[in-house]
């Protein structure tokens, strides 16, 4: 395959579109200079950490966090933003395990900053608001994606196990099912399960492993939201349950996605048969 047929090129126009379509139609609270500063920021940190590591600059992942973060923190002071964008890239630089990210870079220096720093950082749930428009384009766009990075199994599945949970606890507590459904078309919950928990270098490499990941984050979101009552259930679950993956990828093994064009400090070595821009390599011992 030819890296003009890598998957990353279309999630970065998506994203790039959906952050364009907030911030001047949707009037998000966060303007253009600041989501400019945190995609900056991302890529002047995969550029020195590449110095660092000896490896050839890749842009793409970098953009992809940098939209991402800019979708979803919020924050008053811009040093908290660029620091927020730092961290996201180190983080998949330092924290690995047999060389695969151990979390999603994005995920990771959101649920950093709200352990250290939750007074002056939040996520905007409701910034979408309930038009029709914005979740159409978002799940039509978002399938897309997915499926041409091949992870569409564990946002469907995901997708899945979170309704179970929304609507499994509305009818245990004799609520209108309007209240899950309405729950289910959050502009958060689409993009966490579109460009998010699809991360294929963070989830487990194996179907029946990341169907099971995909259970346990909305399992465990559901807990942070119904038992221990806090917000972003979906952030802390999935961050929480990134931990998981290295054991899940013990016990049910498989070739593991390695994206072509570098990038990354490098792991083991990778098979040379590609798929949908990316490769696949060898069952890690």
């Amino acid at each position: 395959m030819t890296s003009r047929l890598d998957p990353r090129y279309f999630q970065m126009s998506v994203l790039g579109l959906l952050l364009s379509y907030g911030v001047f139609y949707l009037r998000f609270d966060m303007t253009w200079q600041r989501a400019a500063l945190i995609v900056g920021t991302t890529l002047a940190t995969q550029y020195l950490c590449s110095l660092g590591w000896k490896i050839p600059f890749d842009y793409r992942s970098a953009l992809i966090s940098g939209f991402s973060l800019s979708l979803f923190l919020r924050t008053n002071h811009w040093e908290l933003a660029v620091f927020a964008a730092a961290i996201a890239i180190l983080s998949k630089f330092t924290i690995r395990v047999k060389g695969k990210h151990l979390f999603n870079p994005t995920n990771f220096a959101i649920v950093f900053m709200m352990i250290f720093f939750s007074r002056q950082i939040w996520v905007s749930p409701g910034q979408w608001g309930n038009e029709a428009i914005a979740a159409c384009f978002m799940l039509g766009m978002g399938s897309l994606v997915v499926h041409k990075s091949r992870r569409s199994d564990i946002t469907l599945a995901f997708l899945f196990f979170w309704a179970a949970v929304l609507f499994g606890r509305s009818l245990w507590m004799g609520e209108p099912m309007t209240i899950p459904w309405h729950r289910m078309q959050s502009g958060v919950v689409l993009l966490f399960a579109y460009h998010m928990i699809s991360d294929p270098k963070s989830t487990p490499d194996s179907r029946a492993g990341r169907i099971l990941f995909s259970a346990l984050v909305a399992a465990g979101a559901g807990v942070v939201h119904f038992a221990l009552f806090r917000n972003n259930g979906l952030l802390w679950s999935l961050a929480a349950c990134h931990l998981l993956v290295p054991f899940i990828d013990k016990i049910l093994p498989d070739r593991r996605f390695q994206w072509d064009g570098g990038g990354d400090p490098p792991g083991r070595p990778y098979a040379t048969s590609t798929r949908n821009g990316g490769s696949y390599a060898p069952v890690p011992s």
